[in-house]
C-alpha cells in the first residue's frame, strides 16, 4: 500500500540524529545467531526464547545494534528478489578501522560465508553479503573525512571501484596469516 506524503517546510534535521539499531525478521533465531553472534562476533544482550534476540558489539554497553525476531516470520522464506519489490536493501554495519573490517573479512572466509560484492567507494571500503535469511548486509569502514574525494567546487564524489580483498586481508593480519 503506497500513500502520498505532503511535503513540509524545509527545516534541517538535528545533526546529532543517527540510526540507533535495525530490527530484522528472521525464520530461525538459532540460525540467525549463528551468523550475527558466531560469525560476525556480536554478543547477545537479551533473548526471548526462540522468538527474539538482541545483539550488540561487545563492550559497547549498547542495548542492541540488531534485533532479530520470528514474530511474523518463523519458518518463513526470504522475499523474492527482483524488480517490483520494496523493502530493506541492506543493513550497513560500520567498523571503526580498516583493520577491524579486515578481521570481519577473515571471519567470513573462515566461516565459508560468500560475498555478493566488495567495493571501494572513495569515502569507504565495503563488503556485501547476505545473512542466512537473505537480508542484505554491508560491512564497511569510513575513511577519515579529510581523505574523502571532492570535486573542484567541493561536492562529494563517491564511486564504486574494485576493492582489493587480498590487500584488505593483509591489514592487521595476525601472525598465523589468517
Amino acid at each position: 500500500m503506497s500513500r502520498t506524503i505532503r511535503p513540509m517546510a524545509a527545516r534541517p534535521i538535528d545533526p546529532g540524529v543517527r540510526i540507533g539499531h535495525v530490527h530484522l525478521k528472521v525464520a530461525d533465531i538459532e540460525r540467525a545467531l549463528g551468523f550475527y553472534r558466531d560469525v560476525l562476533g556480536f554478543e547477545v544482550t537479551q533473548r526471548m526464547g526462540d522468538r527474539a534476540a538482541f545483539v550488540s558489539a561487545p563492550g559497547s554497553g549498547y542495548h542492541h545494534h540488531i534485533g532479530l525476531n520470528t514474530w511474523q516470520s518463523k519458518g518463513g522464506s526470504p522475499p523474492p528478489r527482483g524488480a517490483g519489490y520494496t523493502g530493506l536493501f541492506h543493513v550497513a554495519i560500520a567498523y571503526p578501522t580498516r583493520a577491524a573490517l579486515a578481521d570481519a573479512l577473515r571471519r567470513l572466509v573462515k566461516a565459508g560465508v560468500p560475498l555478493t560484492g566488495a567495493a571501494d567507494h572513495g569515502v569507504s571500503e565495503a563488503l556485501y553479503l547476505d545473512d542466512p535469511d537473505g537480508n542484505g548486509v554491508e560491512l564497511y569502514w569510513d575513511r577519515p573525512r579529510d581523505r574523502w574525494p571532492y570535486d573542484a567546487v567541493g561536492h562529494l564524489e563517491m564511486f564504486s571501484a574494485h576493492l582489493d580483498l587480498d590487500d584488505l586481508l593483509r591489514e592487521g593480519a595476525p601472525e598465523d596469516g589468517m
